[in-house]
């Protein structure tokens, strides 16, 4: 927090005018996108690697309101930055705001970096409190390709924050030529060099995460503190659509009276309003002295608070929306039978967003809530929730699933729930999340018993394996596997793990041709392309190769004859190979087989 007694200081004139730190071109490395989680249809959580920062930082979409009807379509971002305490498992715009809700039927990307506790959003100049903040960078050069070439993202950029994420968004976009057609600011502190804003800036981020200031920008003598300062880079954001926003530190309609006249019982968020509203209005001065133009709201009342930062989002948005090339107002749609009467019967959809539009060789309309797809022969169908987000990373109608054939349900364990659709099914328990299971490896999980098998509910999405010979997919206590010769097969337990450390189907044994087996009642087995892996309580899990020494163990008998199961892998020995075995071994010479007994 900043001090009240600081609030007092900063009412002087700013500083004298002292040109931005030049900056050096660097070369950009190009950012990874290591993991995406579908959250809902339209809101998705990226987690993309920061060469800058040598790090993942999570940031989360919110996707068009036509981005399933118009999949050619490319839509302009609005990147939304949080405050000073910012969490590291979601952005306070949807945590603490109405962000998913309000733009829902908003015809843009909406940005949501999350993390950047009291970073300001800025590179710092060396590490501190054992983060390596490069958030500017990140931001501005690493981010926007990644989005224009994944995320179907135009070069149309705005960016608009709260308090911190204020200060940021003017000087992101000043520092930044062509970054941003629109900046808004709410409650932000908007003067960086003023008598004792260094100071009070260094108190907050103390204050909030232990982190120190001169790790930022510098003793405040320094030219890094000009360089980021909102009212010595004015005159870069001539041409960019501005908004500022502040209360008055006053008792509002979203505070509690502390029964004095026109305090709250928010005392921290009083000073601090008080503060953004002093630099607030030293910036909008140098602004009109520069004759550039700006949307200003001097709100009579209200604290530093996220009911006054929601407010101002809905307020901004028309500012916002046009600056963007976005229609501010929201297109009326109609929901017309089968599809509407779907709708009425499931009122957790809430209101159309779009019209109905084609869906693979069906229609689909999207709501609030999920969309609805018909078929001529299957009927009408809801889609939402967890599985809905677990239909979008299946790629939805387009992908392996295809559309819907019947409603949601809840599975007999009472622990998950499934949605059918033409080739395969969604499955979904808290644990696991949804995955998407089809194919020859639904059909073979499902001749097993489904969920109540041996494998239980899918972890993770089919994927191609390594050598693009075949696919696998995780479930709770097995993996299935399949590829075209073989078939589907499931490998579990301890003979997985022994499958693993030789390289799965990497190694000599390739892919399995048979599930799991008991063998004697006293051990397992699984076949695979290249030989077998047996296991026993008393003799572990040991591979045997297709070749001579399997059929000179064949001919004792396998693990039922003297011999009885493997203790070791093959191994070299001199003149050949050996694999030993309960009671004894197998050794090769001169490509003959030797049965020694013990």
């Amino acid at each position: 927090m900043l001090a009240l007694a600081t609030v007092i200081a900063v009412a002087a004139n700013p500083a004298e005018e002292i040109p931005a730190a030049a900056q050096p071109e660097a070369v950009v490395a190009a950012p990874t996108m290591e993991r995406v989680v579908w959250l809902s249809d339209r809101r998705v959580a990226l987690w993309v690697h920061s060469p800058a920062m040598g790090r993942p930082i999570q940031v989360q979409l919110l996707l068009a309101k036509d981005w399933n009807a118009r999949p050619e379509a490319r839509f302009p971002v609005l990147f939304m930055l949080d405050g000073l305490r910012a969490d590291d498992d979601e952005n306070g715009w949807t945590k603490q705001a109405g962000a998913v809700d309000f733009f829902a039927d908003k015809n843009l990307t909406v940005v949501l970096p999350i993390g950047g506790m009291s970073s300001f959003y800025a590179d710092w100049l060396e590490p501190n409190n054992g983060h390596n903040y490069k958030w500017e960078t990140f931001l501005t050069d690493e981010l926007p390709p990644l989005l224009e070439s994944r995320w179907r993202a135009t070069p149309v950029r705005g960016v608009q924050g709260l308090s911190m994420g204020g200060t940021a968004a003017m000087f992101l976009t000043a520092r930044n030529p062509g970054f941003a057609r629109y900046a808004g600011s709410y409650s932000g502190f908007l003067t960086t060099t003023t008598l004792g804003m260094p100071q009070a800036i260094d108190f907050a981020v103390r204050d909030v995460g232990g982190f120190d200031s001169a790790a930022m920008w510098g003793p405040p003598t320094s030219p890094e503190w000009a360089a980021h300062d909102p009212y010595l880079l004015a005159d870069q954001l001539r041409g960019v659509s501005l908004y500022v926003s502040s209360g008055s530190g006053a008792t509002g309609p979203f505070d509690q009276a502390a029964g004095v006249p026109g305090m709250s019982t928010n005392i921290a968020g009083m000073g601090l309003e008080i503060l953004s509203r002093l630099t607030s209005q030293n910036f909008v001065t140098k602004l009109a002295e520069l004759a550039i133009p700006a949307r200003v709201n001097y709100r009579p009342s209200g604290t530093h608070s996220w009911p006054y930062w929601d407010f101002e989002m809905r307020q901004s948005w028309n500012h916002a929306g046009a600056a963007l090339g976005v229609d501010p107002t929201v297109p009326e749609c109609a929901t017309s039978d089968p599809i509407a009467a779907v709708a009425a019967l499931n009122d957790w959809l809430g209101e159309c967003l779009t019209n109905e539009y084609p869906a693979a060789d069906g229609m689909a309309q999207d709501f609030r809530g999920g969309r609805v797809f018909r078929t001529p022969d299957s009927g009408e169908y809801p889609v939402g929730g967890a599985i809905g987000a677990g239909y979008q990373a299946a790629s939805g109608p387009a992908g392996a699933l295809g559309l819907p054939t019947d409603v949601e349900g809840v599975l007999p364990d009472d622990r998950g729930r499934f949605q059918r659709f033409r080739h395969g099914a969604l499955y979904w328990t808290p644990q696991t999340g949804a995955q998407a299971v089809h194919g020859a490896i639904f059909d073979e999980w499902s001749a097993q018993g489904f969920e109540h098998g041996v494998a239980g509910y899918p972890v993770g999405p089919e994927g191609a394996t390594p050598n693009g010979h075949g696919v696998v997919q995780p479930f709770e206590h097995a993996l299935f596997y399949f590829s075209p010769g073989p078939g589907a097969h499931r490998v579990q337990g301890l003979i997985r793990d022994k499958y693993g450390q030789l390289g799965y189907e990497e190694s000599f044994l390739g892919f399995p041709v048979t599930d799991e087996q008991s063998v004697r009642d006293l051990g397992r087995f699984s076949g695979f392309e290249g030989g077998a892996i047996y296991w026993s309580p008393a003799s572990g899990a040991w591979a045997v190769r297709n070749g001579p020494i399997l059929d000179a163990w064949r001919e004792t008998g396998y693990e039922n004859g003297d011999l009885g199961f493997p203790v070791s892998d093959e191994f070299p020995v001199p003149g050949g190979v050996r694999q030993t075995f309960e009671a004894g071994f197998i050794e090769i010479r001169d490509g003959k087989p030797e049965v020694h007994r013990t």
